[in-house]
């Protein structure tokens, strides 16, 4: 026997390493409470998580915007980092930047959400921009004209977008056009170009105040005096109390039709098929979760199985339902959707085998296992998902302006698990009739009007694209 025989016969290996126990995992539970001046405030101490994440949700809804300054809430969620009394739009980036921070804010119909990323070192002096932004935000005039003429140059951007351009046509064709959940939510060119730095403040000073807001905080907190920074920071801002703007009502008509957005020369159809549905409050919303992921909702959904693997017509298509508003009583709507884009001679019969889908889903059901690899994709990959302190803080100010229970997330999680086939079909089924779905095809009409109107699948029109 050789010597490096010998030397391997006489090591001592390290046993080979086995799998621990894995350990229980839940949705992070937040503490709430409320500052003198009326801020809500949601914490969540995640252990590790240097990086904090702060979540600001303003309740300055787009069905608040004056009649014809649609976008207002927009050209005021971007300006509250342009300057303030204190500091100009430069030195108030400078003080961001030595904090390592970041802070962005936009607005979406429930209201206006703010958000700061910093490390938990410099938090107490990121709130403070923070707050001074809120306090004090500056709105000059030159500064509001720069963001509507950024905004303006945006918009032929977003019309030249297929997916864009198809999402505006479906709430258009969706909603009532004295809805403000039908027109565009960052405004068109025309309410775009009337505002000024007036109409801006004017929104703000009337649905901007600490009564109505909530702050959420996720991080690492352990060595931070959060009371006490809030405090000095936040605590500081002050305003008139004031109840929330109760939400109108949300109407819709989703009698099965296709429009064609007309791009003549286009070599792909967008397509973007919807409906409206239930809010998060429903007691359906886990199970239509589980059914429209099983539908749409990855490579191995049946839309992709038969649309791109099996035809080739697409790189994917998604089914989704996305919350537009919701009140505490459950009043809200979500938009059902269907989306992806298909090559041009191929959109009718892309189109047909679509709706045989959907019609043998509603014949035949999901199957078990479809249901069980939903769930693992699910709730299996949440630990995951919510890994950093932005993931969390998303969620739960998500959970604030849906006016969800702090708890709502962690429920929704052991609900999916609990949810059946029957019980997944159902859901998915009512979500996606094959009768009333509105169908918007953003692509050539001259190729794709004819092949589409054979379908059957209701009347077609076609608009300039």
């Amino acid at each position: 026997m050789s010597d490096a025989a010998v030397s391997l016969t006489s090591m001592d290996f390290h046993p080979r390493p086995t799998a621990g126990t894995a350990k229980p995992w839940a949705f992070p539970a937040p503490q709430r409470g409320t500052l003198s001046n009326g801020l809500t405030v949601l914490r969540c101490h995640r252990p590790g998580q240097q990086v904090v994440a702060v979540e600001v949700f303003l309740a300055a809804p787009l069905d608040a915007e004056p009649a014809g300054l649609d976008g207002v809430a927009t050209i005021m969620a971007r300006a509250l980092s342009e300057g303030t009394a204190e500091h100009t739009a430069e030195e108030f980036a400078a003080e961001l930047e030595r904090c390592g921070a970041t802070l962005d804010a936009h607005a979406d119909h429930p209201g206006v959400r703010v958000s700061l990323e910093v490390p938990v070192s410099r938090l107490p002096k990121a709130l403070g921009l923070l707050a001074e932004a809120l306090i004090a935000p500056a709105f000059l005039e030159s500064e509001i004209e720069r963001l509507v003429r950024n905004r303006l140059d945006e918009i032929p951007h977003e019309t030249a977008n297929p997916s864009r351009r198809a999402a505006k046509q479906l709430s258009k064709e969706l909603f009532p056009a004295d809805s403000r959940v039908s027109r565009p939510r960052q405004g068109t060119e025309e309410t775009v170009a009337a505002i000024d730095a007036a109409a801006v403040r004017a929104f703000f000073e009337a649905y901007v105040r600490p009564s109505t807001a909530t702050a959420v905080v996720v991080g690492d907190l352990t060595d931070v005096d959060l009371d006490k920074v809030l405090a000095e920071t936040l605590g500081a801002w002050t305003g008139e109390p004031a109840e929330p703007r109760p939400m109108p009502p949300i109407t819709a008509d989703d009698t099965g039709r296709v429009v064609i957005v007309d791009r003549p020369g286009a070599v792909q159809t967008q397509l973007l098929i919807g409906r409206i549905g239930p809010d998060r409050h429903a007691g359906v919303w886990p199970a239509q979760v589980l059914g429209t992921y099983c539908l749409g909702g990855t490579l191995t959904s049946r839309l992709d199985r038969v649309l791109r693997e099996e035809k080739g017509y697409t790189y994917g298509v998604r089914a989704f339902a996305q919350v537009l508003r919701s009140d505490a009583e459950g009043n809200g709507a979500s938009m059902l959707a269907i989306s992806g884009s298909v090559d041009t001679p191929n959109t009718g019969p892309a189109l047909d085998d679509l709706w045989k889908v959907l019609r043998t889903l509603a014949a035949e059901g999901l199957t078990d296992a479809e249901r069980e690899t939903a769930v693992q994709n699910l709730v299996g990959v949440a630990p995951l998902k919510y890994e950093t302190a932005a993931s969390v803080a998303g969620t739960l100010a998500d959970q604030v302006e849906q006016h969800l229970p702090d708890d709502y997330q962690a429920q929704l999680y052991a609900r999916l698990a609990e949810t059946g086939t029957v019980e997944a079909t159902a859901a998915v089924v009512n979500a996606f009739p094959v009768d009333r779905l509105v169908t918007v095809l953003v692509g050539d009409a001259a190729q794709i009007e004819e092949p589409v109107r054979a379908l059957g699948i209701g009347e077609v029109t076609v608009v300039t694209g």
